[in-house]
């Protein structure tokens, strides 16, 4: 075992400021508790904006200016390296060189690295291991994989890797793995220990096993958990509320229950279920550390009286959390602002236009943020603010048409369209994988520029010659008579038909069910393109319009309006912020509700919450009364996150041309068809009568007359009668997380299903596969 550094003399003799030093000048009287309260437990319940960084490094400055520890006695853990960097440099210029002893200040796995580094072989390591990245990684696992005679194609490298990762969060060895967690038809444990097992004769370890190896030494070894829980004598921990098992229990076993630990975060922002974060340990952190202080910062430094008034009456309807609630002295600004439109393509007009309005009035472009729920709403937007030639910048991820499978998708239609299209060749002819290796793919270009023609044109040739292995001409010869099949059926087809046509029989939705870390994200990605290729009379004006955006949107400067995600939004700010697509289905997430239930329902509320939350101006929802999901038009029912805005704080109001309830009005039973334009109608209890959402001017869909406004205006949502369900009562179905199941009831796109190992689920019909009796 090797021992922890010796300090140097230097550093222990060197001189700490003074106390009472004009660092604490500023705080608030609950900030200045924060800061001072240092001895036991202590958990800061920070609400959004309420300056929690600079309680933060005020308190860690604090503790060393007074002398109650050295620089090396603190134990400060992060979630990101850019947040450690913040932190140590306010510290530095609020104390000065002092803070240059803090050596265990970072993210939870830079100080899990150190721990292991110098404890390796109490796990079988060398203190030289490698810590493997992701594609190593998959590469490793692959082998372990095709050992096991298992498909890659259906079983993907990249889903195991997901896997482990997620079993790794959950503080799970092999050994401890519940039946309950399944790969490859119950070989998923054998496959884990494997891996495992050819880490440590590598000597290397991936992200995941820095906690856990942590896990073992300090859980297994009393003397080195004694020997650092001595040597920190106050520890602190940033964001707690996004923290998942495997920091808890890292966590707990380098400090007692009794000791100086600080953790700071906001139950109400816990919103990264999804990777494994666990809001359950900032709500039970009273119960872990007895006698716990818990000191509340509500005073908001950020948003308006309305856009925190909003949010705090949107989150009160969640039960699980500790309770505060927010508040400013400042009392200006607009209320926010709900207005329901037409559908997605109005949704992305109206922003676009207020965009305009608001640069025009001063506000620079980047003051002015889209917030979407998923990346596949992304598409309207970009594609609105490209013809108005608005810049924006996609935060976190590229552009919608720039993604990884749409210029896949693109790169077929291409090669249909135009068989000298050499790009698109090489991008897809392995994509799926199909037996095209690098090295045949590279001779193949190689011959088609010696003998001038095009790369197809030279695989035609070659699949009669025996310049290439026989595997390989076997997967061209396929992959030619998909190609010619595709470009007949584009003469007899539509071409958006056409398009899913090629992504199912080419098998490259097949991949992407198979990947269960980001496949159903891409599967959403190409229904969206699928969907937006309808707008145009054919393929040729669908990609002439595609490389149109493209060559538009390149260059945009630092000065760009901001698209990301809400999840992607958080610890950021904007002046105004827009947040579409507030619609049942769409936020909440179905899919969240359907596989967390109840839990799931609340984090996408806490995502609500932090969405309103960025504004420090305005903020703007929206939503539509009528969207094309996956090609079928259907009615939204707004989002009950609308309702459960306080009136107080919100201003409703209607696109041109709305028609809905009327004042006084008991029961609103109006067919769509006696209304002047197609508006949503929407007015609900949380509502007072008279203020009603509606939609622009816009042609209605045939069907839409068969809509109706019921009770106070609620919108009855309908489906179109000439798109008929395709699932019946006892059908089998799978599902990627559910398993095997019967169909037992059938209400439009959702099924209520039987899962043999479940129970009774209601899942979106598109999220199920049809299982062949």
């Amino acid at each position: 075992m090797t021992d922890l550094p010796t300090p140097r003399i230097s550093d222990l003799a060197r001189p700490a400021p003074p106390p009472g030093a004009d660092y604490l000048e500023g705080l608030n009287p609950e900030q200045r508790r924060a800061v001072e309260t240092t001895e036991g437990p202590v958990l800061v319940l920070a609400g959004a904006g309420t300056g929690k960084t600079r309680v933060l490094t005020t308190r860690l400055a604090h503790i060393l200016a007074t002398g109650r520890a050295r620089p090396w006695e603190l134990l400060a853990v992060t979630f990101t390296n850019k947040a450690a960097r913040e932190m140590r440099e306010r510290i530095t210029h609020l104390i000065g060189p002092s803070a240059e002893g803090l050596r265990w200040l970072g993210t939870f796995h830079s100080i899990a690295a150190q721990i292991l580094r110098r404890h390796a072989e109490l796990v079988g390591l060398k203190s030289s291991f490698t810590i493997l990245d992701t594609d190593d990684q998959e590469r490793l696992i692959k082998q372990l994989l095709e050992a096991e005679n298992i498909d890659t194609k259906r079983w993907t490298p990249r889903s195991l890797a997901g896997l482990i990762d997620h079993w790794k969060n959950r503080g799970w060895t092999p050994e401890k793995l519940p039946t309950t967690e399944d790969f490859a038809n119950g070989r998923g444990q054998k496959l884990y220990a494997a891996y495992q097992a050819r880490l440590v004769t590598l000597n290397a370890c991936d992200f995941g096993d820095l906690l856990l190896h942590n896990l073992t030494i300090l859980s297994q070894n009393a003397d080195v958990a004694e020997e650092y829980r001595r040597r920190f004598r106050y520890i602190l921990v940033d964001e707690y509320q996004d923290t998942n098992v495997a920091q808890y229990l890292w966590l707990r076993l380098l400090t007692s229950s009794t000791g100086n630990v600080c953790c700071v975060g906001d139950d109400d922002q816990s919103i990264y279920g999804w990777r494994g974060a666990e809001v359950d340990n900032i709500l039970r952190f009273e119960r872990d550390f007895p006698g716990a202080k818990v000191i509340r910062l509500e005073r908001n430094y950020r948003s308006t009286k309305h856009i925190l008034g909003a949010a705090s009456g949107l989150i009160a309807a969640n039960r699980d959390r500790l309770g505060k609630t927010l508040w400013t002295e400042d009392d200006s600004g607009d209320k926010v602002k709900v207005r329901g439109v037409w559908d997605g393509e109005a949704e992305a007009r109206l922003i676009a236009d207020e965009i305009e309005t608001a640069r025009r009035s001063g506000l620079r472009y980047k003051d002015m943020s889209v917030l979407v729920r998923a990346s596949f709403q992304m598409r309207a937007f970009e594609e609105r603010l490209v013809m108005l030639a608005i810049p924006y910048a996609v935060i976190g991820g590229p552009r919608f048409f720039e993604r990884a499978e749409i210029r896949d998708a693109h790169a077929y239609l291409r090669l249909i369209q135009s068989e000298d299209d050499d790009l698109a060749f090489e991008r897809i002819v392995n994509t799926p994988k199909r037996g095209v290796g690098d090295t045949s793919v590279q001779k193949i270009l190689q011959i088609a520029r010696a003998q001038g023609v095009s790369a197809m044109t030279a695989v035609r040739a070659l699949i009669g010659s025996d310049e290439l292995q026989a595997r390989t001409r076997t997967a061209l010869s396929n992959f030619v008579r998909d190609l010619d099949r595709w470009r007949a059926q584009a003469q007899q087809v539509r071409h958006w038909e056409l398009a899913e046509t090629v992504l199912e029989e080419s098998g490259y939705v097949d991949m992407q069910r198979a990947d269960r870390a980001t496949g159903q994200t891409r599967l959403d990605n190409l229904k969206e393109l699928v969907q937006s290729m309808q707008a145009f009379d054919s393929l040729t004006a669908y990609l002439e319009h595609v490389s149109l955006v493209l060559d538009l949107d390149r260059g945009a400067g630092e000065d760009a309006v901001q698209i990301m995600t809400l999840h992607g939004a958080k610890g950021l700010e904007f002046p105004l912020v827009f947040l579409p697509g507030w619609e049942e289905g769409v936020f909440p997430s179905q899919r969240s509700i359907d596989e967390k239930g109840e839990k799931g329902l609340e984090e996408e509320r806490r995502l609500a919450y932090v969405g309103v939350t960025r504004a420090k101006r305005e903020a703007r929802i929206s939503f539509a009364a009528n969207r094309q999901v996956y090609g079928r038009w259907t009615s939204q029912l707004p989002s009950r996150f609308v309702d459960e805005l306080p009136l107080d704080h919100v201003e409703a109001q209607s696109d041109t041309g709305y028609y809905g309830a009327q004042p006084g009005l008991k029961e609103a039973k109006s067919r769509w068809d006696d209304a002047p334009t197609f508006g949503a109608g929407y007015s609900s209890p949380g509502w007072k009568r008279g203020q009603a959402f509606a939609a622009s001017q816009s042609p209605r869909p045939a069907y839409a007359r068969n809509a109706v406004i019921e009770g106070e205006g609620r919108l009855i949502a309908t489906a179109d009668p000439a798109a008929g369900s395709s699932w019946s009562r006892g059908d089998r179905v799978f599902h990627q997380k559910f398993g095997y199941g019967a169909v037992r009831a059938v209400e439009g796109n959702k099924l209520l299903v039987a899962f043999d190992k479940a129970g009774e689920k209601k899942v979106i019909d598109t999220f199920v596969e049809r299982v062949e009796r």
